[in-house]
């Protein structure tokens, strides 16, 4: 075993901000150590973090690669976006192995523990989506969740495809408080939505912008209402993916202050961009498109403030990429055939920095949303998400006086479009280890495909 020591950087965490030499050994953090430890001197590897915070590496638990999705796939791999994740300083990420209708949740998760395996270059976890909802797939959940599989994704938008109706949610929400796991939900009334497109595109509306329009933020709030009663019905944790609307946070900060077990997330797209890019001319309000849609600005200071008040627990990315040419380009005239999903992975650390810089969060705000708050909510915890000893040594060494320009030509995602393009932020990841491997270093990159390991996770830790 080789020893590292990261000397004279301000270790932040959820809790606390500290000047400490963290002192690795081997693949986990051993000890936050006094800067004078005099220990520079017997350690294999120094890393000098004078002037630049040291954090616990990202933990992104939404992601989508190689998801199939409109007649395409996502067009980042496992390898090529584990990559990207590295290059942005997470270095965890919980994909979504998906059961279609049909199929068993084995058969799907075997498929994308045969996408992912060998080819990570960060660690990572799988998500369970749960399309069809019957006695066997039941005693599957059991099964996954004794495997570290411990949380199920359904939704109530896109009807024949994933969509599952309020009784078979309710039933999976029963399953789920008897073994533990926690429901994920897509929360859209998928039903209302489809209606809205059907409509929208008899009348010739074909932009983009109209998939801001159909996917009404009412229908937002609508379905998390709905998610959150049958939660209540099962006894059953609850967590909603992407949250967009103000109306959604209202519903969640209820029933939050009523004291139910109700969790959400938010997404960068959401606190950075609007309908203003939905809008865009000339078919580049495609490159937006995503669902939960784009909102009008105003709702961005909902969600900041939701954030600040734990209404909102997480910030993922639901990283989905579809390049502009060829993918996006086959809804150009019928925007309902846009895939649905953008590029982020890369960006998320970054944008949450400025968020600091910006004076929406504090420091150990941002530590908690990008890695402490979704190691702890997806059973992770205290492997990943801290710094403490015993923990793995992912590791972000992050100078917060770097200036970057986001570009596509710059990015490392397997996508020809950034959704930030020429977006000035103030920090930069300079260095990465991932169980105490330096995987990212000044710009170069060491990383290689099959380094990262799959994780079995327990279940939620606030529950």
């Amino acid at each position: 075993m080789s020893t590292t020591l990261i000397r004279n950087g301000l270790v932040i965490s959820a809790t606390d901000e500290v000047t400490a030499d963290v002192l690795v050994d081997g693949e986990r953090v051993v000890g936050l150590l006094a800067p004078d430890s005099g220990l520079a001197g017997s350690a294999d590897r120094v890393i000098d973090a004078s002037g630049k915070y040291v954090i616990p590496g990202g933990v992104d638990p939404h992601t989508h690669m190689e998801m199939p999705f409109g007649g395409t796939y996502a067009s980042d791999t496992f390898e090529t976006g584990t990559a990207a994740a590295a290059w942005g300083g997470t270095t965890t990420i919980v994909d979504f192995a998906i059961q279609t209708v049909g199929s068993s949740l084995r058969e799907g998760l075997d498929a994308w523990h045969a996408k992912a395996e060998g080819r990570c270059a960060v660690d990572y976890a799988f998500h369970m989506i749960l399309s069809d909802v019957h006695e066997q797939s039941m005693k599957e959940m059991d099964i996954l969740v004794g495997e570290g599989v411990t949380s199920f994704k359904m939704f109530m938008a896109y009807p024949g495809v994933f969509y599952s109706d309020d009784g078979k949610i309710l039933r999976a929400m029963q399953q789920g408080t008897a073994n533990g796991a926690l429901t994920m939900m897509h929360a859209e009334n998928g039903i209302a939505i489809d209606l809205l497109v059907q409509q929208a595109l008899a009348a010739g509306r074909t932009d983009p912008r109209v998939h801001g329009d159909v996917r009404h933020a009412l229908l937002e709030a609508e379905a998390t209402h709905r998610a959150i009663q049958l939660a209540r019905v099962a006894g059953s944790p609850l967590y909603v993916v992407h949250v967009s609307a103000q109306e959604a946070v209202a519903e969640l900060a209820a029933a939050r202050d009523a004291g139910l077990p109700v969790f959400a997330e938010t997404c960068p797209q959401y606190l950075f961009l609007s309908t203003d890019d939905l809008a865009k001319p000339d078919f580049e309000g495609a490159k937006y498109v995503c669902s939960t849609p784009l909102r009008p600005r105003e709702n961005q200071a909902a969600l900041w403030r939701a954030l600040r008040t734990d209404d909102l627990s997480v910030v993922s990315t639901d990283h989905c990429p579809f390049c502009f040419k060829g993918q996006k380009e086959m809804g150009r005239d019928d925007f309902s055939k846009i895939p649905n999903g953008m590029p982020g992975v890369e960006n998320r650390v970054d944008l949450l920095h400025q968020a600091v810089v910006d004076g929406h969060i504090t420091r150990r705000r941002w530590v908690e949303l990008a890695s402490t708050a979704p190691a702890r909510m997806f059973g992770l915890h205290p492997r990943k998400g801290t710094l403490a000893p015993g923990a793995d040594a992912d590791i972000v060494v992050y100078d917060p006086h770097a200036e970057q320009v986001i570009s596509a030509e710059t990015h490392h995602m397997n996508v020809d479009y950034s959704a930030y393009e020429g977006k000035r932020v103030t920090g930069r990841v300079h260095t990465v280890l991932s169980r105490g491997e330096v995987i990212v270093d000044d710009g170069r990159y060491f990383g290689r495909p099959g380094r990262g390991h799959y994780l079995r996770r327990s279940t939620c830790d606030y529950l």
